[in-house]
């Protein structure tokens, strides 16, 4: 399977065989050992043939019910030799009663005595003697292939869900067809009953999840591990309809895994956390990382009692203790996503809480724009897999601001205070006014480690922040709160079908993050203009500098143009350059996709074009989108500008199939020059290009300066003055010292003392080589490319700061920031 994908070397493969088998959902119920650093459990696989391979019915109810009674008496004799999997450790009393609270009181009709407790009992069968022998191999054997990597796996298992107590209600309805395979067939069609429940049987059906995860095994499967899949057998099945669709897979991962970092927090305590790994979750659990395969999961994950659990979930868990000193997490989604969505953060996390509830405004200037059009939407029935929508609940629809927590380490608990809480209820209320209805029930904001190599990540329900957000006041802190909001909507609740259109993600939450900051601030039209114009201003030259030193197929959004979105007859791909280590920190993806939207918005009229966003969003939610799909979308509703030459093809030419600066931007870049904020910033350039002159031709005595008053500036006016001022040759250090105790450099946002540090590089200010070395240690999402400029002068007391700051953070330092750095250093 993977000689066939022969991938480049920077190229992620996709090994698994969706085409054949999806799983529809995942048990996790995991140990988490911060001594070993390992993550060690089960996980319960619960699938479905591909449609091609779903057998047509024709047994009906009396055959069904009939053939249940007599398995009973099959397995009775069956369980004395088949090997019992210890997957009772988890108490699923527990973790059904925390579900069914979070029910809001809906009446519990679920078989409470149905939970399948077993013992623990001695197989004698070794990791790999058995399950890993394929000598036998035979040709026409079906593999499932899942997506593995640093994982030791141990065991693999079909699960005899037929043995839960109170299953049979499932079979009354199955339709079995081969009466010759009584016990399999049972098997397979119990978990199609119960993986096609309807939506308002959800409880019930994680309930019967839970009972099935912990069955007895009714007999190991083969397996092989290779560089990147899990490939499992059951010799003689050679279809995916009779491949076990309920597997039990044993396993631990390894402390090189790259899909989890264990390390320690700002306090020192140790943690460990996805941290959005290039391989996504494939070191976590085996899985099907093809975007296509949707899924649900619930996950119960046991540590130290020290610690907090946070995850992906639909509920606010609350700890139950199993012994003294060890609690039990349990958490659960019921709308399908991607498994590489899946989230977790363990560590000595403490809430930050406020004494209290921050007003929200909800006058009328801010509230939701509703047209008939918007009614006409909600009226409509949703074009997703049926599972429980908050599009379609009146309640959830009127929600402004979700439930939200904050967890952070001890030592930035004030700091979260002070500026966090506070900016997240009016960012959820911006995102809601622009956007309608909130596609997570409820969200959680964790402050991760400083080795987190980017500013935030959104995953379902809960969001990471970087430390560098907090320090310098709430811009930066708002902004890219907001940007992560936007990802519930394009990122999460809509996804992209192929991972290389990365710009329908990060575009749109780039585009939207100015609209959801300008609200949350409630700026007048001519402000949000203003800003807007500013921050326009300052993509623009990011994006110029970007692609004048990147590689130019690293370049372009739409890589596999036609081919965008194909899969190989199993269901397998190949994301390209998803390996490569600086890619990671790129933004063209961001910046081109938001000049993209940017330039239709101009074209169409804010209002319309924001029209046009909620009505995607009702339409595509819990769905997987491709670029056409939204530009079709799109030029359907403003037909004139289809007629004026506007075409999706136009689009991918000059916007998606190309590198460098699309032509459209060429001629805009200079417009943003004429804004007011950035004329006020060239105004203040041309201050300190005089003082800076007048400094150089004063005399070695001191002599009174002529007093020069500077304006105050926004975060990213000091942005732009900063950048303007790295295009002098020259500044004293007079200047430059004078600079910083004019503005508080030090003291503000990370990006403002990003730029800061550039120009103690590039001037060899030695008194500021201390905020360089604390840029370094602290805000590693940003600095990585810092190491290069230190380099660069070849200067002996700067290339030993990059050396000292290295040496200090490379052991913690995230996989792909530490390659690059070294490569710039060695």
């Amino acid at each position: 399977m993977e000689t066939q994908l022969d991938p480049m070397k920077d190229d992620l493969p996709l090994m698994a065989n969706t085409s054949h088998m999806l799983v529809k959902h995942y048990v996790l119920d995991l140990d988490v050992d911060f001594k070993s650093q390992v993550i060690e459990g089960f996980i319960v696989l619960f699938l479905e043939a591909g449609s091609r391979y779903r057998k047509a019915s024709g047994t009906g109810e009396e055959g069904c019910q009939s053939q249940f009674d007599e398995t009973c008496k099959i397995r009775a004799s069956e369980q004395g030799r088949v090997p019992v999997s210890n997957a009772s450790v988890c108490s699923s009393k527990t973790e059904y009663n925390d579900f069914a609270v979070c029910g809001k009181g809906e009446k519990d009709t679920s078989d409470k005595n149905g939970n399948h407790s077993n013992e623990e009992q001695a197989s004698g069968i070794s990791s790999s003697k058995n399950c890993c022998d394929i000598e036998n191999h035979g040709n026409e054997d079906f593999l499932l292939v899942l997506d593995c990597c640093d994982l030791s796996v141990l065991k693999v298992e079909e699960v005899d869900v037929a043995a839960v107590s109170g299953i049979e209600k499932f079979t009354r309805s199955a339709k079995l067809t081969d009466v010759s395979k009584e016990l399999a067939n049972l098997r397979n069609q119990i978990v199609h009953e119960l993986v096609t429940l309807p939506s308002d049987r959800w409880k019930e059906q994680l309930y019967y999840y839970t009972c099935c995860s912990q069955a007895p095994g009714c007999g190991e499967l083969l397996f092989t591990t290779g560089t990147w899949s899990l490939e499992i057998r059951k010799s003689g099945i050679q279809t995916p309809t009779d491949f076990p669709h309920a597997i039990r897979i044993r396993y631990k991962t390894k402390p090189e895994g790259r899909s989890v970092t264990w390390t320690t927090d700002q306090s020192g305590r140790p943690c460990v956390y996805t941290m959005g790994s290039p391989i996504n979750n494939r070191a976590l659990f085996p899985c099907q990382e093809p975007p296509i395969a949707l899924s649900t999961w619930q996950a119960s994950v046991r540590t130290a009692a020290s610690f907090v659990v946070l995850m992906s979930g639909e509920n606010s868990a609350e700890p139950v203790q199993l012994q003294e000193g060890i609690m039990s997490w349990y958490y659960y989604v019921t709308m399908p996503m991607p498994a590489s969505t899946f989230t977790i953060a363990v560590g000595c996390w403490q809430e930050v809480k406020q004494s209290f509830t921050p007003a929200v405004q909800t006058n009328n200037e801010f509230s939701l724009p509703c047209s008939q059009a918007d009614f006409r939407w909600h009226e409509e029935s949703c074009g997703h897999v049926e599972y429980p929508c908050r599009f379609q609940s009146p309640a959830a629809r009127l929600q402004r601001v979700i439930p939200y927590r904050v967890f952070a380490p001890w030592c930035l608990m004030k700091c979260c205070e002070e500026h966090l809480l506070q900016l997240i209820p009016q960012c959820l209320s911006a995102a809601y006014t622009t956007l309608g209805t909130h596609p997570f029930s409820r969200l959680d904001v964790l402050i991760v480690p400083s080795n987190f190599s980017s500013l935030g990540m959104a995953s379902p329900h809960i969001i990471f922040l970087s430390q560098s957000v907090l320090p310098g006041g709430s811009h930066l802190c708002g902004t890219r709160l907001c940007h992560e909001i936007a990802h519930a909507w394009f990122g999460l609740a809509i996804g992209a079908r192929d991972w290389t259109e990365e710009w329908i993600s990060e575009g749109f939450a780039t585009f939207l993050e100015d609209v959801f900051w300008a609200r949350a601030q409630q700026l007048s039209h001519d402000e949000e203009k203003a800003q807007q114009e500013l921050k326009a201003l300052l993509r623009w030259r990011r994006l110029r500098d970007e692609v004048q030193n990147s590689e130019e197929e690293l370049q372009v959004l739409r890589p596999n143009k036609e081919s965008t979105g194909e899969v190989s007859e199993s269901g397998a791909s190949i994301v390209k350059h998803g390996l490569k280590a600086e890619k990671i920190f790129m933004q063209v993806h961001y910046l081109k996709g938001y000049f993209l939207l940017r330039s239709l918005a101009r074209r169409i009229g804010g209002a319309s074009y924001l029209a046009s966003l909620r009505k995607f969003v009702y339409k595509f939610h819990g769905q997987l989108v491709l670029s056409q799909d939204f530009l079709s979308m799109l030029l359907e509703d403003v037909p004139e500008q289809r007629e004026s030459g506007l075409t999706v093809e136009s689009i991918f030419t000059d916007w998606l199939d190309t590198s460098g600066i699309p032509k459209p931007l060429l001629e805009e870049g200079e417009t943003w020059k004429e804004s007011r904020l950035v004329q006020q910033v060239s105004g203040e350039v041309t201050k300190w290009i005089r003082t800076n002159q007048r400094i150089r031709k004063s005399s070695k005595k001191k002599r009174r300066q002529d007093e020069v008053i500077f304006q105050k500036l926004l975060p990213d006016q000091l942005v732009l003055l900063l950048e303007y001022l790295l295009e002098e040759k020259t500044l004293c250090p007079r200047t430059l010292q004078c600079l910083e105790e004019t503005y508080q450099l030090r003291d503000q946002d990370a990006e403002v003392r990003h730029r800061w540090c550039e120009l103690v590089v590039k001037h060899k200010y030695v008194p500021g080589y201390g905020d360089v070395e604390k840029f370094l240690r602290e805000d590693q999402a940003m600095g990585v490319y810092l190491y290069g400029e230190l380099m660069v002068n070849e200067d002996a007391k700067q290339q030993e700061l990059a050396y000292k700051c290295f040496a200090a953070a490379r052991e913690q330092m995230d996989v792909s920031s530490a390659k690059v750095v070294a490569e710039m250093l060695f």
